[in-house]
């Protein structure tokens, strides 16, 4: 290990350490504390208060300089930043709140208790309540909840000089300066120009023949397609529209990031049939936990009475030939762990639109294909052990199951999370529990139509 590398994990333990000791509020180990968090590497700070109870991260980030506090306040999970601001004094809750973004303040807002939320709000400046207000005044989940309304804009008629000067005026205040969007006599967008090229133009020159095309989004888009927008553009910022396409704010690529990493862990956490935690494990309680998951049971536990009902018309070839029964758990598990794999990388490829609703025809003919060459190759496998445990007619039955199983497997895999796109639903809602049932169901209705032609039940 390198020098360096020692050096920095010794520092990262310092100020791990020093955020464990700050719990405890030792009054002759303050200014020791206080020295080893300034500057402290927030990620670092934020994991151990996230690690907390509410009262020991309280007691904590009293201990932060106020510049580092903002910021790590910011950094926390939505929930915990609210159970946070409860617990700290009104007096302290209240200037965080003020030096916060509008948009970072309106989120923070929404998941405080309704009487916390307004005395915040109105210890608020005017220009700052104002600010929130608009924020607030946009629709849960859509891009208007997270533009900052603190920006930089400058008239199509204004010299570069002219865009200099108001981009050095509001420094200060705007959330970002490096996308500067250029607005006519309306306040429409007709443009965005960056700070680059601003100070590499000559002063004299107007603003709208250095500028470049708006990429823009409108306040009531979907948070995550307004963030796929700045990724898959490489930008900093775009400007955010309301309906009369005049601007309102600014969306930037931090909140972006932000907003994909939220959406990937929510469809990650409903992919295998549970909600998102909304915040860090170790501080989540058994019964959030248990009431996160505790839906979708129910919802599968519903859906496997299709099963049942197959099972039990069917129950006639069981008896017949009890070692059927043996080999519907390694059929039915195939066919599902196929499935899933089908539908994973579909709700993949639909969020980084690498494939539309409108490909379902040539993702059916991809994934059936893909799915009987697996379940040729998984027959083949099975094939001799399956002797070992039944006569050669059964193993035949298991293998030409498997091979229609995971066929209709991967094609469902692949098609339902584009069905569910195209109805307007989200992908990674309904792909497991619709895939489960409908593999559980399909998968035993053709092992025993199979098993009726070879076995002649």
């Amino acid at each position: 290990m390198s020098r360096a590398r020692r050096t920095r994990e010794q520092q990262q333990e310092q100020t791990r350490q020093a955020v464990r000791e700050a719990r405890l509020r030792r009054a002759g180990d303050a200014e020791r504390l206080r020295a080893i968090l300034h500057g402290a590497d927030l990620p670092l700070v934020v994991d151990e208060l996230e690690r907390m109870n509410t009262r020991q991260r309280a007691t904590a980030f009293r201990m932060l300089p106020r510049d580092s506090s903002v910021r790590a306040l910011q950094m926390l999970e939505p929930a915990v930043q609210a159970e946070l601001v409860e617990a700290l004094p009104d007096a302290q809750a209240r200037l965080l709140v003020a030096e916060l973004d509008p948009d970072d303040r309106a989120r923070l807002l929404d998941g405080l208790p309704m009487d916390l939320s307004e005395r915040l709000l109105r210890s608020l400046t005017p220009q700052e309540w104002e600010a929130t207000a608009a924020v607030l005044s946009h629709r849960p989940e859509t891009v208007g909840r997270w533009s900052t309304p603190r920006l930089v804009s400058v008239s199509q008629e204004a010299t570069v000089a002219d865009a200099l000067r108001a981009v050095r005026a509001d420094t200060g205040d705007a959330e970002t300066v490096y996308a500067v969007p250029v607005v006519d006599a309306e306040h429409r967008v007709v443009g965005v120009v960056s700070l680059r090229r601003l100070l590499a133009t000559d002063p004299g020159r107007p603003v709208h023949e250095v500028m470049r095309e708006p990429i823009s989004v409108y306040a009531s888009d979907d948070q995550e397609d307004a963030a796929r927008v700045v990724r898959d553009h490489g930008a900093l910022a775009v400007p955010v529209l309301d309906d009369d396409h005049r601007l309102v704010g600014m969306f930037t690529v931090d909140d972006a990031m932000r907003v994909l990493q939220i959406e990937e862990a929510e469809d990650e956490a409903r992919a295998v049939g549970r909600e998102r935690l909304d915040r860090p494990y170790l501080t989540t309680s058994f019964l959030a936990l248990a009431r996160g998951r505790i839906t979708w049971l129910l919802i599968l536990i519903v859906a496997a009475t299709l099963t049942v009902n197959v099972l039990d018309h069917f129950e006639d070839q069981l008896q017949q030939v009890v070692s059927l029964a043996l080999f519907i758990p390694l059929l039915i598990g195939t066919g599902g762990n196929i499935g899933a794999q089908a539908a994973s990388t579909m709700i993949r490829a639909l969020a980084i639109d690498d494939v539309r609703p409108g490909d379902v025809f040539r993702v059916m003919v991809k994934e059936l294909t893909t799915g009987l060459t697996l379940g040729v190759a998984l027959a083949v496998f099975a094939y001799l052990p399956a002797q070992f445990f039944t006569e050669s007619r059964v193993a035949l039955v298991i293998s030409l199951s498997l091979v229609v199983v995971c066929g209709l497997a991967a094609t469902a895999g692949g098609v339902i999370p584009l069905v569910a796109r195209r109805l307007g639903v989200d992908p990674a809602v309904v792909s497991a529990p619709f895939i489960t049932t409908f593999v559980d169901a399909t998968g035993l209705v053709v092992y025993f139509l199979i098993a009726g032609a070879v076995l002649g039940l």
